[in-house]
């Protein structure tokens, strides 16, 4: 187990990882990379590849000794002895499809995972170079290049009612609606990838609910910025998210909330 201080020394190199990867995503995204599937049928590209070649030897070489999760590793087979309940969880391009459709909103995701909860996490936008970092609680920040990083923090719910958060290409319209049965909503704003945590994050929206499927890399990140920043994530019936399923990494449903 790393201490509060061994996280906060780590979170500068994955952020350094982050970018070199979102700069070889975007030689791809320039180039127009195509697309082919993978077994379960989703879509990869070159960038994909490429970026987690680059942060899987990235986090290699910075701890030895913790196992590295990603999901193109996962994808060719290659699952690490994970028993010890200390790794690292990494989606290189997270919203391959809004890659695909030129939309900018994928991210980078890596992120550290201690005891069944991820402690330290990095979601950058390699479009525009906005990352969202945290390591631990009330250390949520968002950087942008060429400014000083911002403290965020999730907000209380205003009185005209829930921002909710959906999903841009994977939304279940049907299960979210019966989730919100009952609630006071102002409004829906789509968005794709990891971006939603963020969104919720930095005081923006208020729920996401994810009622279809999702793999641990495709959250980690994104719920450790969101618990850096007071917020939480738990299953459908309350009880604390749970990382380290493998072989498949499958994820339950399950609602990000900010504050109360």
């Amino acid at each position: 187990m790393t201490t509060t201080e061994e996280r906060a020394g780590l979170l500068p190199a994955v952020r350094a990882a982050a970018e070199q990867a979102s700069r070889a995503i975007l030689r791809h995204y320039a180039a127009g990379a195509a697309a082919t599937a993978k077994a379960d049928g989703s879509p990869v590209t070159a960038a994909d590849n490429e970026a987690d070649a680059i942060i899987l030897a990235a986090l290699r070489a910075l701890t030895p000794d913790i196992p590295v999760v990603t999901e193109e590793e996962v994808a060719a087979g290659r699952i690490p002895d994970i028993s010890g309940g200390t790794f690292w969880l990494v989606d290189p391009l997270d919203g391959t499809k809004e890659f695909i459709k030129r939309n900018g909103e994928f991210t980078v995701n890596i992120a550290l995972i201690e005891g069944g909860e991820p402690v330290l996490g990095v979601v950058m936008l390699p479009v525009d170079g906005t990352v969202y970092a945290a390591a631990g609680p009330g250390t949520a920040v968002r950087g942008q290049p060429g400014q000083p990083d911002a403290p965020i923090a999730v907000r209380a719910v205003p009185a005209r009612g829930l921002t909710v958060l959906t999903s841009r290409s994977h939304a279940d319209n049907a299960a979210v609606e019966a989730f919100l049965t009952g609630r006071r909503v102002a409004e829906r704003v789509a968005a794709g990838s990891s971006l939603k945590f963020c969104r919720v994050a930095e005081g923006v929206g208020d729920v996401y609910p994810r009622l279809g499927p999702t793999c641990e890399w495709d959250i980690a990140a994104g719920h450790a910025v969101l618990l850096g920043a007071g917020g939480s994530l738990t299953l459908l019936d309350g009880e604390a998210f749970p990382y380290g399923k493998a072989p498949t990494f499958l994820n339950p449903h399950f609602v990000a909330w900010g504050g109360a």
